[in-house]
């Protein structure tokens, strides 16, 4: 099932977050080399991007990409947080944006990812950061702290380092629109059911808000929606402000 978690580029009032999304895949292009696995390809639009530059390119995902693998791309289908038939010591990189938030065995994820890189193999992976999520998120098991994620990662690599994604202004003034309007529907929550019920019995409600506010924002940003790019987010030391977490670890 497709949810409000995988944007898409066909739908414009996701231009920003898919945007946002995108910018990982254009800020990790420096670290390809060799072989490549994805974990989380989703779509498969980070692939145009990195596919390229990589000898041999492997994308996990538990559904089937839009984009045809094909020439160095191979895709397998596999259940995170298991590698099953991957073998030890087999890639120069490992990349996964916007996944571990979903995982339930984080550290057993990380595990798995530490395995199959060979030695001096490095992890390049985003999550967003919690202290600056608007709302719960039932699509996601947990989210992190720059503090928390560092500690998980560096149980298993022996060197970790975690920056932060940030926006420019337009961004954050997008942010800020969208941050007031969830506080506008979330004022109907007196009872806080959104941290009450079960993940389970929200994904849907929030799939579905999620979707109708960000199409309202569009209605009502336009002009600011349609000009936001990947070139309005940079990398940078972590702040408390950053909206996700870049870990880059080194086995």
């Amino acid at each position: 099932m497709q949810t409000a978690e995988r944007s898409s580029v066909q739908d414009p009032s996701e231009q920003v977050i898919y945007n946002r999304c995108l910018f990982a895949y254009e800020a990790s292009k420096p670290a390809v080399a060799g072989s490549v696995i994805e974990l989380g390809s989703g779509e498969g639009y980070g692939i145009q991007l990195l596919a390229p530059l990589a000898a041999q390119y492997l994308a996990i995902d538990k559904f089937e990409p839009v984009l045809p693998a094909g020439g160095n791309i191979e895709f397998r289908k596999l259940l995170l947080p298991s590698l099953a038939g991957i073998p030890d010591n087999s890639f120069d990189a490992a990349f996964t944006f916007q996944v571990i938030e979903h995982i339930k065995d984080d550290r057993e994820f990380l595990k798995e990812i530490y395995r199959v890189l060979k030695p001096g193999g490095r992890l390049l992976l985003t999550t967003p950061n919690r202290l600056m999520t608007l709302t719960r998120n039932p699509w996601h098991v947990r989210e992190y702290t720059q503090p928390e994620l560092h500690k998980l990662a560096a149980g298993i690599f022996p060197e970790v380092e975690v920056k932060g994604v940030f926006g420019n202004s337009k961004v954050m003034e997008y942010y800020n629109r969208n941050k007031e309007s969830v506080r506008r529907i979330m004022r109907f929550d007196f009872l806080d059911l959104q941290y009450r019920l079960p993940r389970r019995l929200l994904q849907i409600p929030y799939d579905i808000m999620n979707r109708l506010n960000r199409r309202k924002l569009l209605t009502s940003n336009t002009g600011l929606v349609n000009t936001i790019t990947t070139d309005d987010f940079f990398l940078s030391s972590y702040t408390d402000e950053a909206l996700d977490l870049y870990l880059v670890a080194q086995k």
